[in-house]
């Protein structure tokens, strides 16, 4: 990364942690202020109780004193109330003492919790601060990789188109040469393409991002589909001689979908079949019913995949094997969008040296109406 991407990246750091400051700032304060509220609470509750006891206290002042009037002037009856009032007095007294030791008792303990809790607290939220930054590293990381793959292939791909087409100035026009210029622009064509589908594949992963991803699903024959991805995929399987087929069943299979997202996973799912297969081998394109739903499948013999990895090829830039990379590791990440967009689900079955099998399901046309099927976001 150069130094504008490095100053870049340092100051998109230098946000997240002002941003990340903040939130502390702001649940340190919520912290302070719960526990000033409790505290206020506990003394008003607190002197609401000393003030009733004083209450209780003075009437049994005013009671003996009453008393003490009766009594006149025996003086017997009145050192018998004297001696009773100053029991009572030094029983209040010591009862009182004892209520506000165990008042302040009370309150360091509960200023103790309190304390503690909000040690707590705060560590859970610097984890989840933490927690934070570290997947915000994360995505800044995982962009500059994959901007780094993107300049990688589209350099290597705008250097190949160069050169063909220097290649091509150089080839005089005569019939003899005829074939080296179409092959030269045929590759050229070939270059072109898989830019266009890099291209496509960013925007699709910018409106997945922004939850924009537009589906306009209508309803449609699912074999007809199938049949479309035959005619598309069987003259460049058949360059490494493998055998592609379909198997649907009798009558319509209606479905409600978009014809070119769809389109587009089956070129996704069934352009992984033919890297991944041998040469001489199969590739088979299903689809059935299934309850509710149309399923979907493609099912090649090609060299299979760890199950233990299977549920990664739906995650962005991951690469099944880097030996045969020719892109950038999101087909299938939008594949799964494109699917869960409509409804439906995607997942794959495989066993090394088995070969794989990848399914998604699409809401059945007398079923849509009532599944959440439209544009994301």
């Amino acid at each position: 990364m150069g130094n504008t991407g490095k100053r870049h990246a340092r100051s998109e750091r230098e946000r997240t942690d002002r941003s990340l400051g903040d939130e502390r700032r702001k649940t340190d304060a919520e912290l302070v202020r719960r526990r000033a509220h409790l505290e206020e609470n506990a003394e008003a509750v607190v002197q609401l109780a000393r003030e009733r006891a004083d209450d209780v206290l003075q009437r049994a002042r005013v009671t003996a004193d009453q008393k003490l009037e009766r009594a006149g002037t025996d003086l017997h009856e009145r050192a018998l109330l004297d001696e009773e009032r100053r029991r009572e007095d030094e029983i209040v007294r010591d009862e009182r003492a004892a209520a506000d030791e165990t008042r302040v008792d009370e309150q360091a303990a509960r200023r103790r919790a309190l304390t503690a809790l909000l040690a707590l607290e705060r560590a859970q939220t610097d984890e989840h601060l933490h927690t934070e930054r570290d997947r915000m590293d994360r995505m800044v990381g995982s962009r500059d990789d994959f901007l780094a793959v993107v300049s990688h292939d589209l350099r290597n791909m705008l250097g190949g188109v160069v050169m063909s087409a220097t290649a091509l100035l150089r080839i005089e026009s005569e019939a003899s040469v005829r074939a080296e210029i179409d092959r030269e622009a045929h590759r050229i064509h070939r270059y072109v393409a898989r830019m266009t589908r890099l291209v496509a594949d960013l925007l699709d992963v910018v409106s997945i991002d922004a939850g924009r991803l537009a589906v306009a699903p209508e309803r449609h024959d699912a074999r007809e589909l199938l049949g479309e991805t035959l005619d598309v995929f069987r003259p460049l399987a058949s360059v490494k001689k493998i055998a592609m087929s379909i198997d649907v069943q009798a009558g319509s299979l209606l479905a409600r979908y978009d014809h070119d997202r769809i389109l587009q996973v089956l070129a996704n799912l069934v352009g992984n079949a033919i890297k991944f297969t041998s040469e001489g081998g199969r590739i088979d394109l299903l689809v059935e019913a299934v309850g509710d739903d149309v399923r979907f499948a493609v099912r090649d013999s090609g060299a299979g995949i760890d199950p233990g990895k299977l549920r990664l090829v739906f995650e962005r830039f991951w690469q099944v094997d880097e030996k045969h990379r020719s892109g950038l590791g999101l087909g299938l990440y939008i594949s799964k969008c494109i699917v869960e967009a409509h409804g439906g689900r995607i997942w794959g079955e495989s066993e090394p040296g088995e070969g794989s099998t990848f399914y998604f399901t699409l809401p059945a046309a007398a079923s849509a109406s009532t599944r959440d099927v439209g544009n994301t976001g």
